[in-house]
């Protein structure tokens, strides 16, 4: 099943082939597959090159920590994240290994670290849902995360469902059209909120 994003433009095919689903397939994720996903978030670019992140990963083969990441979810998340292949917890460093001084992009270096691990996904056919409803201290807890780092986000990742494995109570939200804003409301020219594009 595909959930192809309607761009106005064309884009490259891990943007509009990505999305979030929220049923996975029973089918298992090499470590092959695993580790070029995180070799693409290892690559991403960082302020100072500080490569700010880090992740703790659980696999359905690796139960011990694939059981504690799960603790860490909310229970409406848990629900479902809990049957795909891998959880991963993403954190970073709040200030720079080099200078002791804080980091202000910490937040968004793990995030295109994780830019890439998505779009590494989704070429090799895997999706990814992140999620903001997990609870931090508990993977501070669980994981020993000091408080010089901070947890930013978990998110499941699988082979997406065939149309037909999808239970019914599912399938409306599952299968509703993805959207987004259109650039004349997120890009603007001077400081009067102009949009830059006007058609």
């Amino acid at each position: 099943m595909e959930k192809t994003a309607v761009t106005d433009i064309p884009l490259i095919e891990s943007i509009y082939k990505r999305w979030s689903p929220r049923i996975f397939a029973e089918t298992p994720v090499s470590n092959e597959h695993l580790r070029q996903i995180l070799e693409a978030a290892r690559w991403a670019p960082s302020c100072f090159n500080a490569q700010p992140w880090s992740f703790i990963v659980g696999t359905q083969e690796n139960p011990e920590t694939f059981e504690k990441l799960s603790e860490c979810l909310m229970p409406g998340n848990k629900d479902w994240a809990a049957k795909a292949s891998f959880l991963i917890l993403a954190f970073t460093e709040l200030n720079f290994s080099h200078n002791g001084k804080p980091n202000r992009d910490a937040s968004h270096d793990v995030g295109l670290a994780l830019g890439n691990l998505l779009n590494q996904s989704t070429m090799l056919g895997l999706q990814a849902h992140l999620m903001a409803g997990f609870s931090v201290e508990s993977a501070r807890e669980l994981f020993g995360i000091p408080e010089t780092h901070a947890t930013v986000t978990m998110l499941a990742l699988g082979y997406q469902v065939d149309l037909e494995a999808i239970p019914e109570e599912l399938r409306e939200r599952e299968l509703a059209p993805r959207t987004r804003k259109p650039l004349s409301e997120i890009v603007f020219s001077g400081s009067n909120n102009e949009p830059f594009f006007t058609n």
